[in-house]
């Protein structure tokens, strides 16, 4: 079962980066990423699979902005034009682009023409962040099973990754590696030797503080990985729900009733963190209050 699913209730190829160099959507300076310092100066965004609130694409932002957020994290192949008329028309900003194939098209398949499509879709979320004015996207790099083994992940997505680094360095774009559970990158220590063997400045990782409950700490990856960090997810988990009511049940309690440490985690965020962006990926219900509330409980982590 997806989490995307779970949270919230084609392909084309290089040819669009020459169209790209007269359609980009600028983004203010100030809301960009600082490139030297760590930030204390957060910017609240939400993931867009994960909003409830019902309605066209502007509908949606028009309820995201009156509950308060900065920005949203678009799904890749979302019809361009409608997104970028709703960020004008209401002041959001994209924080990242969270790639919508990853899970169909696995960099990790065992057909080389499935990761060829999922290269190609990869290809499309990061046109995309051009076209939004963000410099990110959210990737995940496999996954493994009884079909596709460690280390065959590992080295399958690894050379998917080579093949999209000439594009991201071209639209100046980072490919943020996501923490899952897809069974695959199970410390902090090998996440950051996934990330260092590319030699890059545009591989990074998207640290999900709800996914890591099952298996560690956040505040701890959050440490370690330090300015490996590309962007990071503010979600719930709760272990006490997971083990009475199932795995995936650990997700459906409110932000701040779980159990992340949160004053931890934003401590240690603000020791190592070197962007403004924080994106909630939390399940919400269907009305504005329900927006409002999730941003409330927001606020209040980012307090601590």
């Amino acid at each position: 079962m997806e989490r995307r699913s779970f949270l919230k209730k084609t392909v084309v190829g290089v040819g669009m980066l020459s169209l790209m160099d007269t359609e980009i959507l600028t983004a203010s300076d100030a809301l960009r990423s600082p490139k030297s310092s760590v930030s204390s100066n957060f910017k609240k965004s939400i993931m867009w699979e994960t909003i409830g609130f019902e309605g066209s694409i502007l509908d949606k932002c028009k309820a995201v902005k009156a509950a308060g957020y900065d920005g949203i994290e678009p799904s890749s192949h979302m019809n361009r034009e409608e997104v970028i008329d709703a960020m004008k028309s209401t002041g959001l900003i994209a924080s990242s682009v969270c790639c919508s194939t990853h899970w169909a098209k696995p960099l990790s398949h065992p057909d080389a023409s499935v990761r060829q499509e999922g290269i190609e879709g990869a290809i499309v979320a990061m046109e995309d962040a051009k076209m939004y004015g963000t410099d990110s996207i959210l990737l995940v790099p496999g996954t493994v099973g009884d079909d596709v083994s460690y280390d065959e992940c590992w080295d399958r997505s690894k050379e998917s990754i080579k093949k999209l680094l000439p594009i991201a360095k071209k639209l100046n774009v980072t490919i943020c590696i996501e923490n899952v559970w897809n069974n695959f990158l199970l410390s902090p220590i090998e996440a950051c030797n996934y990330v260092d063997q590319f030699k890059s400045k545009n591989v990074k990782f998207y640290f999900d503080c709800g996914n890591i409950l099952v298996y560690g700490w956040p505040e701890q990856w959050i440490k370690i990985l330090g300015k490996r960090i590309g962007r990071i997810h503010i979600k719930e988990f709760s272990k006490k729900v997971a083990d009475s009511s199932g795995r995936w049940k650990g997700f459906g309690v409110k932000l701040t009733e779980g159990d992340v440490n949160w004053s931890k985690v934003m401590n240690e965020i603000r020791k190592v963190y070197p962007h403004t962006w924080l994106t909630t990926e939390q399940g919400n219900g269907p009305t504005l209050e329900d927006l409002k509330d999730l941003s409330s409980r927001f606020d209040k982590i980012l307090q601590m």
